[in-house]
């Protein structure tokens, strides 16, 4: 185990705020070179940092910094990136981006040469990016950024042979010694939000709605969602079993209309038209996308992130459909 960073050279995707930035501040504290790959090179008011106001931060911090405008979808960006990276600093020996699903495979493929693992957080971290989604008052949910420079710092250090590895940062800085996770809450002792890819809910949940039996669905008020909705009621008797709010679906397109999902009632409730009392999350799509959501199709974490999905109203209660949605389709 290395006792610090101190002349690697680190290769960080979006690395101009945010989550990337504070992995980059992290290893500059060592005297670490940063190689900072990210899009921003202007002021955008909405998301606040380029790659040149990062690089003044990390050379303030000890390190050292090359700004290199990439756009991780052109692989030519990429490649003009790297090649500057070793121009400047020589080979680079640590990266950081956003492409998990290659550890296993990249694992095997450079063994014993570069260790390639991919770290996750527990919780809603804070970012720009999270205000924009998740609107004002979601940051006393989060986390802030330090949690993840942490950890990935403790994986910076440790050898090569420690490749090839799925990590959450809560549990590798368990195994560091540290117990105390209030210290890196936005609003210690404030209910944090799971990540929106972590599965929260064990297999018991299931077990337990198997064990209900089937809810009688309603009658069809609109035939091109009959089926879904059926399958909604499946989704009732999920959520009811550890939930007590209500639940809001608007389907904007004139053959959709408005139904809601009641999870305040006993056993739950779906129905067409406004719920009988003031929803805590509301939830617009048009209908194809409906349809694609229930079906499997569409996550609603994707459908949210790309427009399709709108949500106002609790994002912890809403941030629980897509978890509970992939176990309702795995069992439907």
């Amino acid at each position: 185990i290395l006792p610090n960073i101190s002349g690697c050279t680190v290769f960080i995707t979006g690395a101009s705020r945010g989550i990337g930035k504070a992995i980059a501040l992290k290893a500059a504290k060592d005297g670490a070179n940063i190689v900072i790959a990210a899009k921003t090179t202007h002021t955008n008011p909405k998301l606040p940092g380029t790659i040149f106001t990062a690089a003044e931060e990390i050379e303030a911090a000890g390190g050292k910094a090359l700004p290199c405008a990439v756009d991780v979808r052109d692989e030519e960006q990429i490649s003009d990136a790297v090649k500057k990276a070793v121009e400047r600093f020589g080979a680079y020996t640590i990266a950081k981006y956003g492409m998990s699903m290659c550890v296993l495979g990249m694992a095997e493929e450079f063994k014993g040469e570069i260790a390639v693992n991919a770290l996750w957080p527990k919780t809603a971290i804070h970012t720009a990016a999270m205000d924009m989604l998740g609107g004002s008052g979601i940051e006393s949910q989060c986390r802030k950024v330090d949690i993840i420079a942490d950890a990935a710092y403790s994986i910076f250090k440790k050898p090569k042979s420690f490749t090839g590895n799925f990590l959450v940062d809560e549990n590798i800085l368990r195994e560091e010694g540290i117990n105390n996770f209030d210290i890196y809450a936005i609003k210690p002792g404030h209910p944090l939000l799971p990540d929106f890819f972590l599965d929260e809910h064990p297999d018991t949940i299931v077990k337990k709605v198997e064990s209900r039996g089937k809810i009688t669905p309603i009658p069809s008020a609109k035939a091109s969602l009959s089926h879904m909705l059926e399958r909604a009621f499946a989704a009732v008797a999920l959520f009811s079993l550890f939930l007590t709010h209500a639940i809001l679906f608007n389907i904007s397109c004139e053959d959709g209309g408005t139904w809601f999902l009641d999870l305040k009632s006993k056993g739950g409730n779906v129905g067409y038209g406004e719920p009988s009392e003031q929803a805590d999350v509301v939830m617009s799509m048009s209908t194809d996308d409906f349809v694609k959501m229930f079906s499997g199709k569409l996550k609603p974490t994707m459908a949210f992130m790309s427009g399709k999905l709108k949500i106002k109203g609790n994002m912890s209660l809403a941030i629980k459909l897509e978890k509970l949605m992939n176990q309702m389709n795995a069992k439907l």
